[in-house]
């Protein structure tokens, strides 16, 4: 497949998100206008983020609701289920954990990891604590697709690389250093400060 900006794929997932929402009021079709309307963008963008993919909809019909949320749950990868480790069961991890959208979009967390012997063995949202110690000899057992580090940053490249060797595909990244991995694994970083940096910048440009 192309190239496809981070930003797109983003938008996709709103798209989705909005599609469904349409659907459970009944909605049969849906224009361009209306989905970049909720989306804060453009009908233009909307046509063009899905013009990547294919054609799609009629002109003066728009899009058929359910047509267009197959197509985009095929396109993001939504017609599987994932399975997911967490390693770090702090006050995010535990969020993450508890989070039941995760599941409702096909991501099923099926272990969470720690190395804090007052936290092993401890039930966690329905999972249990398991040593970090031993991820490797869990994951030959599930065969988990995505790894996602919650932990100190002095310690998340090791996780890292960890994961990579026990085959995980992608990485999900809360820790506060850029990883470094093969080219063949995509990683997604969540910086929170970034993010509240950049909400600062948003107030003070008013």
């Amino acid at each position: 497949m192309k190239n496809i900006a981070d930003n797109t794929v983003r938008r996709l997932s709103l798209y989705l998100r909005f599609l469904e929402e349409f659907q459970h009021q009944g909605a049969a079709t849906v224009s361009s206008e209306a989905l970049a309307q909720r989306g804060g963008t453009t009908s233009a963008q909307v046509r063009k983020d899905l013009s990547f993919f294919g054609s799609f909809g009629k002109r003066g019909l728009g899009y058929s609701v359910p047509q267009l949320i197959k197509r985009l749950r095929e396109i993001l990868g939504l017609g599987r289920r994932y399975k997911v480790f967490v390693v770090g069961a702090g006050k995010i991890g535990s969020a993450l954990v508890q989070y039941r959208g995760f599941q409702e979009r096909g991501f099923d967390i099926v272990a969470i990891f720690d190395t804090d012997p007052e936290k092993i063995g401890k039930p966690w949202n329905g999972l249990v604590v398991k040593d970090a110690a031993q991820f490797e000899r869990d994951a030959k057992e599930m065969m988990p697709d995505i790894g996602v580090i919650v932990t100190p940053g002095e310690v998340a490249q090791s996780i890292a690389d960890r994961l990579v060797k026990c085959g995980v595909g992608a990485i999900l990244n809360f820790a506060s250093v850029q990883l470094q991995v093969p080219e063949t694994i995509p990683v997604k970083a969540v910086n929170l400060v970034l993010e509240l940096e950049a909400l600062s910048f948003a107030l003070a440009s008013k």
